[in-house]
């Protein structure tokens, strides 16, 4: 029992508490005044440079404590990036909603000038962790880096479909007008295609590990339980899921993020 805890239950704890801490500090930080951001990216950019520091640690082995740095360094990093976006500070050259009736090509240009800053950084991230790869045996950070990204990249491409939850209603007052660029309504069949392409991945991989096919690591149950919860977030688009019952702690009142009425 002991030994299964250890290599099971362990690391997916990690995992969910990664996602669930790391996540409700970003909205908690950037639910504050405006005035906070400048410090708040300060230090993130000084974890940052930390992270970067940490994951070419945990690149060297394969050990358990190397797999456990490397998830969480790349945690650390991805916050800087969603920080910096919901800040403001890293979203793209358009800043004004989305041009009234616009549809097909231009609606997607106009989509893609409003958050292209912040995929250029993600990449230019991945970039710097391919680099840092070169030559290292520990592949769990690049994994996780690549995972969160794909995700991501699945969860913008579902609210540009559309999906019945956008969650526009929790936007920062200075990002609102993003919510003009996701598209409210049934869920595409694109929706069924990325989730039914996540959820084959979680249970090949769980597969994996159950048939022997594959040793039990720490970096693979990692990696499962972080996709699993990747799942679950979009899930949450197609169904009403209020994010204070995940982050009340978090989803406290601000009129720095407050939407308008109509």
């Amino acid at each position: 029992m002991t030994g299964i805890s250890t290599t099971l239950v362990a690391p997916a704890l990690f995992a969910l508490l990664c996602w669930w801490f790391g996540t409700g500090a970003i909205l908690w930080l950037v639910r504050r005044s405006p005035s906070s951001f400048g410090w708040s990216m300060g230090v993130l950019s000084l974890l940052l440079v930390a992270s970067l520091w940490t994951t070419a640690i945990s690149m060297r082995d394969h050990t358990v404590g190397s797999a456990y740095l490397a998830f969480a360094s790349v945690i650390v990093m991805w916050s800087w990036h969603e920080m910096a976006f919901l800040t403001g500070w890293l979203t793209g050259p358009r800043r004004v909603p989305l041009q009234p009736g616009v549809q097909g090509r231009a609606r997607f240009t106009q989509s893609v000038q409003a958050v292209i800053w912040h995929e250029l950084a993600l990449l230019a991230n991945f970039g710097v962790l391919l680099w840092l790869q070169q030559g290292q045996p520990g592949h769990v950070a690049i994994c996780t880096f690549a995972l969160l990204w794909c995700m991501r990249f699945s969860a913008k491409m579902n609210l540009f479909m559309g999906v019945p939850e956008t969650g526009e209603q929790y936007l920062p007052r200075h990002l609102l007008y993003l919510g003009s660029y996701f598209r409210r309504g049934p869920v595409s069949a694109f929706f069924y295609l990325t989730v039914g392409l996540s959820c084959a991945a979680w249970v090949w991989m769980v597969w994996q590990v159950s048939s022997d096919s594959v040793a039990i690591t720490t970096g693979w149950v990692l990696l499962a339980a972080l996709l699993g919860l990747a799942i679950v977030e979009h899930v949450i688009m197609a169904f009403p899921v209020p994010m204070q019952k995940l982050w009340g702690w978090a989803m406290s009142r601000s009129p720095a993020i407050k939407p308008e009425k109509a």
